[in-house]
């Protein structure tokens, strides 16, 4: 059994470099940095997303999968733009790009939609790579027209399982629903040939997750996604800030858990109670922070930036 840390010191003095120079982008743009609890109450209802439960007699309680929950209710409270860096937790997610146990940034700005913050992200990458970054925007329709030829408004189940089917040979598409399918050429067919970062935005209104519905176009959500080489590295919104909206949602999420037989998980109360009260128009996002550290060193495996995986 060898005790000697993963990651070369290197790589650990690096991650020490690039935290610095986070806090430093954020409070000089007026940020608050915040902590807020890994141990939660209340946990993602995402059908997607697989939560560490811990064990304890008096009452179920579950490792963050993202500290969103905890810092939408400061915003609530009335914080102002806020940022964290801090450690996350999902089920069952190991291998190349994932691990169990993974850090996170996370920053919402009051007043932002998720243009500006895609602007507000270049320049945070820019800075932490010590040299001028290009990057590339294109909409989730856009990007399933051009790479596939496919239109994702005019496609059935039906005619998009057959294009799972011969694109990715082998795959049993027969229980896939839509967006599952669309996930699946997304991650498999179209990402590997994505060349640098890549910023995809508007996604379908069925994954806007915790975004709004955007005012001129129903049918898509104020949602991006940031990629590198095909490799996603952060999930950002215009923030949904209607309670109602959200309670409907997790409504959802539990339905479609029930119909894939997963875990059944409370409905996060304290979360809609804040957004009840009143929370300002903003934009957030959650950037990987190990995984922008393996692009930043050119390194190929999560592994290469880790202290220690067991």
């Amino acid at each position: 059994m060898s005790w000697q840390p993963r990651a070369k010191l290197q790589v650990i003095r690096e991650r020490a470099r690039v935290y610095r120079q986070i806090r430093a982008f954020f409070n000089n743009r007026g940020y608050l940095e915040v902590d807020t609890p890994v141990l939660m109450p209340a946990t993602s209802t995402d059908a997607n997303i697989e939560s560490i439960v811990v064990a304890d007699p008096a009452r179920s309680l579950y490792l963050q999968t993202s500290p969103e929950s905890a810092m939408k209710r400061l915003l609530a409270a009335g914080s102002g733009s806020i940022f964290q860096i801090c450690h996350a937790f999902r089920q069952g997610e190991s291998g190349r790009l994932h691990n169990p146990e993974f850090s996170l940034l996370e920053w919402y700005q009051v007043g932002y939609d998720y243009h500006q913050l895609m602007a507000e992200m270049e320049l945070l990458i820019t800075t932490l790579s010590l040299h001028q970054c290009s990057f590339n925007r294109i909409s989730y329709k856009d990007l399933f027209s051009q790479s596939l030829d496919l239109d994702i408004d005019r496609l059935t189940l039906e005619s998009l399982r057959g294009r799972c089917l011969q694109m990715v040979p082998g795959t049993n598409v027969t229980e896939l629903e839509f967006d599952q399918c669309l996930d699946l050429l997304l991650t498999v067919v179209i990402a590997p040939s994505m060349q640098g970062y890549q910023f995809v935005y508007d996604y379908p209104k069925s994954q806007a997750a915790l975004a709004r519905i955007n005012e001129d176009d129903s049918s898509v959500a104020e949602r991006f996604e940031l990629f590198f080489d095909g490799v996603e590295l952060a999930n950002g919104f215009s923030e949904l800030t209607d309670c109602d909206q959200q309670r409907s949602r997790f409504e959802q999420d539990i339905e479609t858990r029930s119909e894939r037989n997963l875990p059944q998980h409370a409905i996060d109360e304290c979360l809609l109670a804040a957004l009840e009260s009143g929370m300002e128009d903003c934009a957030g996002v959650a950037l990987g922070l190990d995984r922008l550290l393996m692009v930043l060193l050119g390194l190929d495996s999560i592994d290469q930036v880790l202290s220690f995986r067991d």
